[in-house]
């Protein structure tokens, strides 16, 4: 005799509400997950100290070659530097396993259109965050030799590690953070909030505020990361345009 035995409805599983226990519990879950994977790669960050800080040191040693060395003042100086580096490298490396963890806890209450369209707009938000840190540190050098040198020649700097790299990282983060400005206009057009006439329209006064937006938020201050931060902003914008007419003539119902 074969006995089958009746396999459960996924799909019905899968659509059942959780309660709010088990939010509770998903979230403990992904939150220790998370708060593991930034101690160990705060750890090996920690470790990898020196290669970081010469990485970041990269863009100073293009300014001034013959003495890019920093200086300390305290005698904590050094331990808080290390600690910052480990923090700040933790979490970059640690990203992958955050991001992966936010996925899966609101993964259960999205339907499969919304993941259908949450994992591009996922990959275009971690690339542009990328390549906003990468323009922010290829400027960076432009940035400093104009700090440098708007103090006039008498003035001669001798730069804390602490002040620099918390300049560095977070000039970084600035660009990383505003370059998500297409995924933003992009997920308004798909919800309908905004149309691509509607930002056509819009578009003088776009500039106009792209360009004061990038003047009071770049730390640095100086007119070569306020323009590397405006001019692909005002791109975004165009492209964003573009992407919503594309969106509008193959799936109308969207945009």
């Amino acid at each position: 005799m074969t006995i089958t035995l009746k396999q459960p409805n996924k799909s019905k599983a899968a659509s059942k509400s959780m309660t709010l226990v088990e939010h509770l519990t998903e979230l403990r879950t992904r939150v220790l997950v998370s708060a593991a994977a930034f101690v160990a790669a705060s750890t090996v960050a920690f470790l990898l100290y020196p290669w970081i800080l010469s990485f970041l040191r990269h863009p100073y040693c293009q300014v001034a070659p013959t003495h890019c060395v920093f200086y300390i003042t305290g005698p904590l100086d050094g331990l808080s530097l290390r600690i910052k580096i480990a923090a700040y490298g933790g979490l970059f490396l640690a990203s992958p396993v955050l991001l992966w963890e936010v996925w899966r806890f609101i993964t259960p209450g999205l339907h499969s259109k919304e993941k259908r369209y949450a994992v591009p707009f996922i990959i275009a938000s971690i690339a542009l965050f990328a390549l906003g840190c990468l323009v922010a540190f290829v400027t960076f050098p432009h940035a400093l030799g104009f700090l440098d040198s708007i103090g006039g020649p008498s003035l001669h700097q001798i730069f804390n590690p602490i002040s620099y790299i918390s300049l560095i990282v977070l000039l970084m983060v600035v660009f990383g953070i505003t370059f998500e400005f297409p995924v933003l206009l992009v997920s308004l057009q798909v919800a309908g909030v905004l149309t691509p006439q509607q930002l056509s329209k819009w578009r003088r006064w776009a500039i106009v505020g792209i360009v004061v937006v990038a003047g009071v938020i770049t730390p640095s201050s100086d007119p070569f990361s306020m323009m590397a931060l405006a001019i692909p902003l005002y791109l975004f914008y165009e492209i964003s345009i573009v992407i919503g007419k594309v969106l509008r003539r193959r799936v109308p119902h969207v945009v």
